[in-house]
């Protein structure tokens, strides 16, 4: 295949994106900023180039000769708008413009988030589209294909153990009607996408990634399959004013600025959260020819339910030994 040069690989969708480039015969080059050592790995020996999206001298190291560049690495947490595009906009037109020097001819994939597609809810979708536009509107822009998965989980991912929380509580608060809806996807199946797109060498587009489900899921329903993997019932739902969720994120991010902490959820979360339509757009979906999901939610919740039980799944979790999954192809 070639080499693939690689962005954010140390991070939970790119270590199972790394796994699947690799099982797909790619060498792999990844920029870290430490030594990436994880079971999730332990089969893929990359090339490493130690730096970070600010370090331009270390972004054209990456990319130099590669014949592919895949950008997933972003910022999920941020105190504001501008520590948000300082990586997801900023460095992702550094990437692009080290990707046009030194591999002009690679194929070149960026890995956004269905958020992008909504920049005025959330200092993060604002980050995630301004890094769109930074990579269209860079020298050689044009030829990145921009994937932007949904909500993605899987085991490994430390933000998603708070479903566990609410899975198995007796009562589950959600938004009024209209209830919103999820697209879904495990991060073996984004990963799957990732190499199949470097594989294909298309130059260019904008895609949806989900599982079998592009209309999505309630709140309810992902909250009901959890509990199911996880042996449980499923809690009683109750329904309250958007305004409860917008408040609890504002108190989130008071607490945030007093105790340094931050967390994931803030107001602009929650604003997020609150959107009725996560699903994806069935015209934007890749080409079934091309990549299509493989893990149903209850299927991939099992997965989580183990990890989260004895930590053992994600060891396996390349999407090469999900147990009801056939990898034989």
């Amino acid at each position: 295949m070639g080499l693939v040069a690689v962005t954010g690989g140390t991070g939970f969708v790119g270590r199972y994106a790394v796994a699947a480039l690799a099982r797909a015969g790619w060498s792999v080059r990844l920029l870290v900023r430490r030594d990436p050592v994880h079971p999730l790995l332990r089969d893929v020996v990359p090339e490493l180039v130690l730096g970070d999206l600010g370090d331009e001298a270390a972004l054209a190291r990456l990319v130099r000769g590669a014949d592919a560049v895949v950008h997933i690495a972003g910022l999920t947490k941020a105190p504001d708008l501008e520590g948000f595009l300082r990586v997801n906009r900023d460095g992702t037109a550094r990437i692009v413009a080290a990707a046009a020097r030194e591999a002009p001819g690679a194929r070149r994939l960026l890995v956004s988030s269905l958020a992008a597609r909504e920049p005025a809810l959330s200092h993060y979708a604002a980050s995630k589209r301004a890094g769109e536009e930074a990579a269209r509107a860079a020298p050689g822009g044009e030829g990145w294909t921009i994937l932007r998965p949904g909500v993605v989980y899987g085991p490994g991912d430390e933000e998603g153990k708070a479903l566990r929380g609410l899975a198995t509580a007796p009562l589950a608060a959600m938004p009024g009607p209209p209830e919103p809806r999820l697209a879904m996807v495990h991060a073996a199946d984004v990963a799957e996408s990732i190499a199949a797109f470097c594989g294909a060498g298309m130059a260019g587009g904008l895609y949806e990634l989900c599982d079998e489900r592009p209309d999505g899921y309630g709140f309810a329903e992902v909250l009901a399959v959890t509990a199911a993997a996880l042996g449980r019932k499923p809690p009683r739902m109750l329904r309250l004013p958007d305004a409860v969720f917008l408040g609890a994120g504002t108190a989130a991010d008071l607490w945030a600025g007093l105790s340094g902490r931050r967390g994931i959820f803030g107001r602009g979360k929650a604003r997020e959260l609150l959107h009725r339509d996560w699903s994806a757009n069935p015209a934007l979906l890749p080409p079934a020819t091309l990549w299509a999901p493989r893990i149903s939610l209850a299927r991939g919740m099992e997965g989580v339910a183990k990890w989260w039980a004895d930590g053992s799944a994600e060891v396996t979790l390349a999407g090469a030994h999900l147990p009801g999954v056939d990898n034989s192809d």
